[in-house]
């Protein structure tokens, strides 16, 4: 089997996976289990209240879904990704609560990922289903590069793990677009890897 029908196949079963991103490892799971979502959450013992990104192998399939996107925020979505970056989007229709608002408070913002697929295996990248993900981490530990900097007890509590070798090791840059349908108006929730003076140059 290859990397994608590996993970396809564990998603289906409720499992949680330990995968590379183009940024660090991540686990991942069906964004709509509650029992896989549970696990992730307990395994990383991540604040109940703190949501995941969902995580799309294509541009093109994540647009598919997210057919309710304005044409300001769409042209957004469509320059900064595929990309090492988390876009967090007005969820007027409330896709993948159980991911975005696991506490079950609102805002249900909606945070988009997009990997850039050359950093991955290349198999993945026919993945045609979207993963709830969140670092491969204990809550506030530093984020693994490598498969081995993957704390043991979260290695040994997945039932798949997708071996990529080195990553970058920066999370990925986190960016608040909610408001720019409406305003233009955006913020940086998180530093990474995409400077703020290109993100500045894209959207301003």
């Amino acid at each position: 089997m290859t990397d994608a029908e590996r993970l396809e196949a564990c998603l289906a079963r409720d499992g949680v996976a330990l995968i590379p991103t183009d940024t660090v490892y991540g686990l991942a799971c069906d964004p709509d289990s509650e029992v896989a979502l549970r696990q992730i959450y307990e395994l990383k013992r991540r604040p109940p209240h703190k949501p995941a990104a969902v995580m799309f192998f294509s541009l093109q399939a994540a647009l598919a879904v997210l057919t309710e996107l304005g044409p300001r925020t769409h042209a957004a979505v469509e320059a900064l990704l595929p990309g090492p970056i988390t876009l967090l989007l007005a969820n007027p229709c409330e896709r993948f609560l159980r991911a975005c608002s696991p506490g079950g408070d609102g805002p249900h913002l909606l945070g988009l990922r997009v990997p850039s697929l050359d950093r991955l295996p290349a198999s993945l990248a026919s993945v045609n289903r979207p993963v709830a993900q969140s670092s491969a981490n204990f809550a506030g530990d530093p984020d693994p590069r490598t498969l081995e900097a993957v704390p043991a007890p979260l290695r040994d509590g997945v039932e798949l793990a997708i071996d990529a070798g080195e990553l970058p090791g920066v999370a990925s840059t986190v960016v608040d677009l909610s408001g720019y349908e409406q305003d233009r108006s955006w913020r940086v929730v998180r530093d990474g890897p995409i400077p703020r003076d290109l993100l500045t140059k894209i959207l301003d």
